[in-house]
Formats: C-alpha cells, sequence, structure tokens
C-alpha cells in the first residue's frame, strides 16, 4: 500500500501530462532553450569588449 500511495502523485501528473501533449500544441521545450541559448551567446557576442593586441600575452 505504501509504494501506490507514494507513487500516486507522479502516476497521476504522468497521465495528465500524456493526456496534455496529445491533445493540446505544447512548444518543444529543449527546442526553445536552444533557441534562447543561441540569443544569449549572440547578445554576449555583441555586447562583449574589444580584446587588447599585446604581444606579452
Amino acid at each position: 500500500m505504501g509504494i501506490i500511495r507514494s507513487s500516486f502523485s507522479f502516476l497521476m501528473g504522468t497521465v495528465c501530462g500524456i493526456y496534455v501533449a496529445q491533445n493540446y500544441n505544447v512548444p518543444n521545450i529543449k527546442k526553445l532553450a536552444n533557441m534562447g541559448l543561441a540569443k544569449f551567446k549572440e547578445t554576449e557576442q555583441s555586447y562583449r569588449k574589444p580584446k587588447k593586441k599585446n604581444d606579452d600575452d
């Protein structure tokens, strides 16, 4: 009885997630995160200070 009670919320969340994914237009989170990361890198490159040219390095 303990396993069923402790995993009930996990199972209900899984069932609800499957239902929502099949019946609604859910965005691809991995694609969305990669797009945000690429935008962040682009912004970082545009605002980065230029490197100094020294012969000591």
